[in-house]
């Protein structure tokens, strides 16, 4: 396996738990309408692939765009009621910070969104750069957006080490020929994630730090 100049994460399920907002957002709304809910465990397979499918996917016979509309307003009044840093993400993103490793973020969550929740929870990481979900760039899996921060952090796709926890994300860096790391501990099993194709499942955040170069 290559070894990482640079980092790209995900961010829920990888860097942080976000969950439990995600899914009192989205059945605040299916409530509203009076549609069914769903538990965290159901909400664990829907996200991931951004708003829309998550939409998609909660309620599959509702009004989409009107949906999304609705969970965005909501979701972006209650972005960190319940949402944390994963356990042991804060003390990797420090010696990252500290070996001057360049790093970013990028998520299929709203781009708005994705900026607020990073910069609530992750106040002091000096990331080169925080992408969510923008209008004209295709969503992960499509590797577009993951190359154009490979660019920015100066580093080359093959030595860019792209830290995800789930299919999309082990997709997306296959696609963009960067290294697949796998999150072991979010919304998806490792073995989901070795399936996926990932050339590692870590199963603690400071076993990335292996991964880098000297």
């Amino acid at each position: 396996m290559s070894l990482a100049r640079a980092v790209i994460f995900d961010l829920d399920g990888t860097l942080a738990d976000t969950l439990v907002d995600i899914m009192n957002a989205m059945n605040h709304v299916l409530e509203a309408r009076g549609l069914p809910t769903h538990d965290a465990a159901s909400y664990r397979r829907m996200v991931g692939e951004g708003a829309t499918r998550l939409a998609e996917r909660a309620a599959p016979n509702a009004p989409t765009a009107a949906l999304v509309a609705e969970f965005k307003q909501r979701y972006a009044a209650h972005l960190i009621e319940h949402s944390a840093p994963y356990p042991g993400i804060e003390p990797l993103l420090a010696e990252l910070a500290t070996r001057g490793v360049p790093m970013a973020v990028l998520s299929n969550k709203p781009h708005e969104a994705t900026r607020q929740v990073v910069g609530a929870l992750f106040p002091s990481v000096p990331f080169v750069e925080v992408f969510g979900q923008r209008e004209g760039v295709p969503r992960k899996p499509d590797p577009a957006a993951a190359l154009e921060l490979a660019q920015i952090l100066r580093v080359a796709a093959p030595e860019t080490a792209f830290v995800g926890d789930t299919h999309v994300d082990v997709e997306t860096a296959r696609a963009g020929g960067m290294i697949a790391v796998a999150a072991g501990w979010g919304f998806r099993t490792p073995v989901e994630l070795r399936d996926a194709g990932a050339e590692a499942v870590l199963a603690a955040p400071d076993q990335l730090l292996r991964m880098l170069a000297s």
